[in-house]
């Protein structure tokens, strides 16, 4: 079996009924096979950013340890996304049942067209940062920096925890 990486998580939803769509999806990934050390941050709500106007989203940030190769956990989180109701219609930053961001994997990088990682946004969301700092706030995002610093970096703007 290949060995385990710990991979990093981002969560979002803001259609139907977001907190539930994130615990299903958190359900989910925890379930995935050979996870192992499974953790979650609290959820979070931040302002939309987008198209159009679009209600405030639900946010989280989980971290698994796997085996599983990177194109294929991304895959595995595109079927949690499609089981939640996800249609992919091209339209970026609109509204969604569910977004599932593979953020980072511990020693491993990638600059291909289907995925990039460490995420190439990740730096400038606040909504990824706080709650990732919560999990792993010592992080070291390769070329980026601790996640801790990042967050700080960035602020609280438009967050807020979800209750």
């Amino acid at each position: 079996m290949p060995q385990a990486r710990e991979a990093y998580i981002g969560l979002g939803a803001n259609l139907g009924e977001p907190a539930a769509q994130i615990e299903y999806a958190l359900q989910r990934i925890a379930e995935l096979p050979g996870a192992a050390r499974f953790r979650r941050s609290s959820l979070y709500r931040s302002d939309p950013v987008g198209p159009g106007e679009q209600p405030d989203y639900c946010n989280a940030v989980c971290s698994i340890e796997t085996p599983v190769a990177p194109a294929a956990l991304l895959e595995a989180l595109l079927a949690i996304e499609r089981d939640a109701g996800r249609v992919r219609d091209g339209v970026r930053w609109g509204p969604r049942r569910l977004d599932l961001d593979l953020l980072h994997i511990v020693g491993f990088a990638s600059d291909h067209v289907s995925l990039t990682l460490p995420h190439p946004h990740l730096a400038a969301r606040n909504w990824v940062l706080v709650p990732l700092t919560e999990i792993a706030p010592t992080l070291e995002i390769p070329g980026l920096g601790p996640v801790s610093v990042l967050a700080e970096r960035l602020g609280n703007e438009g967050l807020r925890r979800w209750f």
